[in-house]
Parts: structure tokens; C-alpha cells; sequence
């Protein structure tokens, strides 16, 4: 099973978190600058790294997932685009990660495993992926603090309703949002996710902005086709 984009397919026949929106909108959405080093946290099928090196046409990326079988598929992935010489898998926990790596990473990046409901599926591969058991909130802060760069970004998406409860806690590690993008599936739906950009200096004021995704069901909205045209072929 193969999602196929532009310049890259994604092989995501074992994995159980498949390719969704919210990775295609963050990869896309990033701010893209002279990025020298890059960390994907929570690679799953490699996604966001590909985008990115799509993107960043010099960067160096490293891709942390704890998952076996997910990992295999990122490596798969990754040996099969156009920019294999760039990219490097790991699978080991990111706990495990920061204890290891260099840092100095001039750009972070994660869609992390966000439900802290008590609820579970059943399903172990698609649980880890979905829950913070296995990665907090407070561990992500902590450690992206530790290894970002001095001047480097770290992007991450989540639902609405967690976007203040992030906030504080990075705040607490030394990072502070400086863009924030508010998506809804159409005009009338309320806010579903946040995609904040973090930075290691304060700003006076954040740059926010709101995306609705839909107009109507299966049809997407000029703004979205705009964020995401580099990627999908339907597009």
C-alpha cells in the first residue's frame, strides 16, 4: 500500500498511523529557511522528513521512531527517494535520542502522539502512536530545548484544545511561539488543530492565522490547495 506524492511515495502497507492531513499540513506549512541539520520526532512512515528534504534541498535530516514496524517502512521510504544520501532513521525512543545526539539542530519538527485520554483502541502500534504514554508533553519541551539550536525552530501540531496547555509548558523550557496557524475543516466547524512555531527569543507580538480546509465536503478550499500544491497530485 503506497501513498504516492509529487516527488516521493510513501510504503505504509504495516504501519498503523497511515498518512493523514496533519503531517501534509505541517510539512508544508513550516517556515523554510537555510536549514542545516533537521530532526523529525515521531517519524512514523518518514513523511515529514521527505517533505522536508523536498523542501530544503541541503539539510541534513534525522528521523527518531520507536515503532519496529513503522521504522522499517521510513527506511524504506527514505531509500527509495531522491534524497537517501540526507537522511537517517533511528529507531530508538526520543528519551533515548537526547542522551545521544550532538543537537544544534536548526530546525525540530514532530507530530507527536497527542491524546491524554484514558480511552485506548487495543491496538498496541496504533495506541503508541496516538497516545503520550510513551512520550509527554513535558519530555517533547524538554528535550527539543536541549537540542535546538541557539537560533533554530521547532514546529509541532496539535489539537485546539491543547494549544495553551503546550505553550506553557515550553514556555517553561525557554521556548516561545512566534507564528501560530488555527485550521477548522470548514467555515463553520470549530477549531481542530493548532501548528505553532517555537523559537528560543520572545517575541512582542505572535503571528496567528486561521486556514479553513473544506468548502464543502471533498472540496478544498483555495488556501489549503495553495499550502499543500507541492505535494499532492490532485493538486
Amino acid at each position: 500500500m503506497y501513498f504516492r506524492f509529487k516527488q516521493f511515495d510513501i510504503k505504509q502497507a504495516a504501519t498503523a498511523m497511515k498518512v493523514g492531513t496533519d503531517a501534509v499540513l505541517l510539512g508544508a506549512w513550516v517556515p523554510i529557511a537555510r536549514y542545516h541539520k533537521i530532526l523529525d520526532i515521531g517519524a512514523g512512515t518518514g513523511l515529514l522528513s521527505l517533505m522536508l528534504a523536498q523542501r530544503c534541498p541541503t539539510a541534513m535530516i534525522d528521523a527518531v521512531e520507536i515503532d519496529g514496524v513503522a521504522y522499517a517502512e521510513c527506511v524504506e521510504n527514505f531509500t527509495n527517494s531522491n534524497w537517501a544520501v540526507r537522511l537517517r532513521a533511528h529507531c530508538i525512543s526520543f528519551q533515548d535520542f537526547v542522551l545521544r545526539a550532538a543537537g544544534d539542530y536548526d530546525l525540530i519538527i514532530s507530530n507527536p502522539p497527542f491524546y491524554r485520554a484514558a480511552y485506548k483502541s487495543g491496538n498496541e502500534q496504533r495506541d503508541r502512536a496516538r497516545f503520550t504514554d510513551e512520550l509527554s508533553f513535558a519530555e517533547l519541551v524538554e528535550g527539543v530545548a536541549k537540542l535546538l539550536a541557539e537560533t533554530g525552530y521547532f514546529a509541532v501540531i496539535l489539537p485546539y484544545s491543547e494549544e495553551a496547555y503546550f505553550m506553557e509548558l515550553a514556555q517553561q523550557q525557554g521556548l516561545y511561539p512566534e507564528r501560530v496557524l488555527r485550521t477548522r475543516g470548514n467555515a463553520t466547524a470549530p477549531l481542530k488543530r493548532s501548528l505553532i512555531l517555537f523559537a528560543k527569543k520572545e517575541l512582542a507580538e505572535v503571528v496567528a492565522e486561521e486556514l479553513v480546509i473544506e468548502q464543502v465536503r471533498g472540496e478544498y478550499t483555495e488556501a489549503y490547495k495553495a499550502l499543500t500544491r507541492d505535494f499532492y497530485l490532485k493538486f
